[in-house]
């Protein structure tokens, strides 16, 4: 859902209580749309996250820590230039707009007392962060927004803030139930009341207005010119008046709500019913807790696919380009596979040589290599002799011939690239942190298929692989690139170790760590599934996945990181174990 003005204002009650007076510590920018301000004050310290992104504006106090770029951004310098060391002394919003004016008490470079500010824009794609100074002129901003984008308001840096345009909306904070309900009766036409509601009333989100729909009508759909029912217009008042108290009093509680699986599905400042047992309602301790509880894997899925964009555009382009190389190279082979009929027609040149004619473009012949003779025709190039044209079929026999070989060998080499760069995108699919994201850049950097002339800083540690416990008490390690799968397989497991891989299939390499004990059936079958969940079958409902020892597994020289041969393996069919 978009984070309404009624919600926004719980957020503003809940920062003012935390973080007035507070002193901006540090400053940082994940990325382009995000900054975190670090917040210390005698209570302790807090992370401010103001986000600007598309689909998940925000502003909450947050435990979550991000990556931050090695070289900060330009506005994040800037930021901790002007902003760096002054103190939060008030947050403003206007009526219950999705905006909140946070004002901070600074020094200039002469030392003068100075008021800076911070709008944050929570309005969808709309979304903005703007730094302000004294004289509410723009200093920079998250978003810079010219004529180009937009012809009514422009922010770009050295021009005067001005406020997005005002909604001609009734605001919970300065009107009453029966305005609302005079509003909507008034409607030209009638229509649904939640889209009524969202009409007319400024802060309210549609799950608020669909709410306020099923509690007047019992669960049933009502529409705005049924309001004259007394009941209907009771009852809607009753509720109305309710939601008023929240977003005056801020005495809503944040309830998140979750689907059938757990996953967060939308959130609210108060308990919803319109899902019935379909959705299950969750408190949380605090409307900043929510938010992060909300958006933390949707932040998290984000942040990979703009890190991964890159790697993914080459391997998908990679691996699209070797497929038509393959194709094109097996049409090719299977024309070369017909090289013996331009033998045949060299030889039967050769045999009736006196019976052409100078200039002759066809000749018919009896083909002594089938049984009965039959005759058959072999076209000629005029312009050569007889002799000549046998010649030629002789020489584009061994061209096919030569060509079959060699195509063979193409083909194998670019069909075990391709299963190299299927894993690749495997692994970078299934990649959770920037640093698995580092690990399958220096991979593919080290193949050559990521060029770079900037010279190579100190590599990291490499990262651990998986580490899971059977019920038995076996320990299982599951490899998360193909990097780590070669470490997993060839160094650190011993001999007699099981491997497991999900057949013909990219997927990770898992290996259950025996240390001389025998491996139950049960601790067996947790492997597998734990090799097909880590796979790119992960998804699947039942996967085939091959077991060997690990001194039946070895790997071909020259062979690219991860591709190994294996001997002697056994094959389960198992359903994927969730991660």
């Amino acid at each position: 859902m978009a984070l309404d003005g009624v919600f926004l204002r719980h957020i503003k009650n809940e920062l003012e209580h935390k973080l007035i007076d507070s002193k901006v510590d540090k400053i940082y920018q994940p990325c382009r749309d995000e900054i975190v301000l670090s917040m210390r004050s005698r209570e302790g310290s807090s992370r401010l996250l103001i986000s600007s992104r598309a689909n998940s504006p925000r502003i909450n106090i947050t435990t979550a820590s991000a990556e931050n770029p090695r070289v900060p951004p330009m506005l994040c310098m800037l930021l901790r230039k002007r902003l760096s060391g002054a103190r939060l002394r008030r947050i403003v919003q206007p009526g219950l707009e999705r905006l909140l004016m946070l004002e901070f008490e600074g020094k200039n470079e002469f030392g003068d007392t100075v008021m800076l500010k911070l709008a944050v824009e929570i309005m969808g794609q709309y979304s903005n962060i703007v730094f302000i100074d004294e004289n509410h002129v723009i200093i920079d901003a998250v978003k810079r927004v010219d004529a180009g984008m937009s012809s009514k308001r422009l922010v770009l840096p050295g021009m005067r803030y001005e406020m997005p345009p005002a909604q001609s909306k009734l605001c919970m904070l300065d009107c009453s139930a029966d305005d609302i309900i005079a509003a909507l009766s008034s409607l030209s036409h009638p229509v649904p009341l939640s889209k009524g509601l969202l009409s007319c009333v400024q802060g309210v989100s549609p799950i608020i207005c669909r709410e306020l729909e099923y509690l007047t009508g019992r669960g049933a759909d009502v529409y705005t010119n049924e309001l004259n029912d007394e009941e209907k217009r009771t009852r809607l008042s009753y509720f109305l008046k309710r939601d008023i108290a929240y977003a005056v009093n801020c005495s809503g509680e944040p309830c998140i709500i979750t689907d059938q699986n757990k996953k967060p599905f939308d959130f609210t400042f108060e308990h919803i019913q319109q899902y019935g047992s379909g959705r299950s309602i969750r408190e949380t301790e605090s409307f900043s807790e929510l938010l992060d509880m909300y958006y933390s894997r949707k932040d998290a899925a984000e942040l990979m696919r703009s890190r991964s964009e890159d790697m993914n555009k080459l391997l998908t382009n990679a691996a699209t380009r070797l497929i038509k190389k393959i194709y094109i190279q097996k049409d090719e082979l299977k024309n070369s596979a017909d090289r013996e009929k331009l033998r045949i027609c060299g030889d039967l040149i050769q045999a009736n040589i006196y019976r052409i004619p100078k200039g002759a473009s066809e000749i018919e012949v009896e083909n002594y290599y089938e049984d009965g003779q039959p005759l058959i025709k072999i076209k000629l190039d005029p312009a050569l002799s007889a002799t000549a044209n046998s010649q030629k079929y002789y020489k584009n026999y061994r061209k096919a011939k030569t060509a079959e070989q060699v195509l063979k060998v193409q083909i194998e080499n670019a069909e075990k690239e391709l299963d190299y760069v299927s894993s690749v995108l495997d692994s970078l699919s299934r990649a959770a942190s920037v640093p698995e994201l580092s690990e399958i850049r220096e991979e593919l950097t080290d193949q050559g298929y990521i060029k770079t002339k900037v010279k190579r800083q100190k590599r990291e540690a490499p990262m651990p692989p998986l580490e899971f416990t059977s019920p038995a008490g076996f320990r299982i390690l599951v490899g998360r690139n193909n990097r780590q799968n070669d470490q997993l397989t060839l160094k650190t497991a011993n001999k007699n170790d099981i491997w497991l891989h999900t057949k013909d299939i990219p997927g990770s390499h898992t290996i259950i760590i025996t240390e001389g004990r025998n491996v139950d059936d049960e601790t067996l079958l947790y492997a597998a599934r734990l090799a097909a969940g880590h796979s790119k079958a992960s998804e699947a409902g039942k996967v085939p996945v091959d077991y060997t020892r690990v001194r039946f597994v070895s790997k071909p020289s020259g062979a690219k990181p991860g591709m190994v041969i294996y001997v002697n393996q056994q094959t389960l069919f198992v359903s994927p174990l969730e991660k």
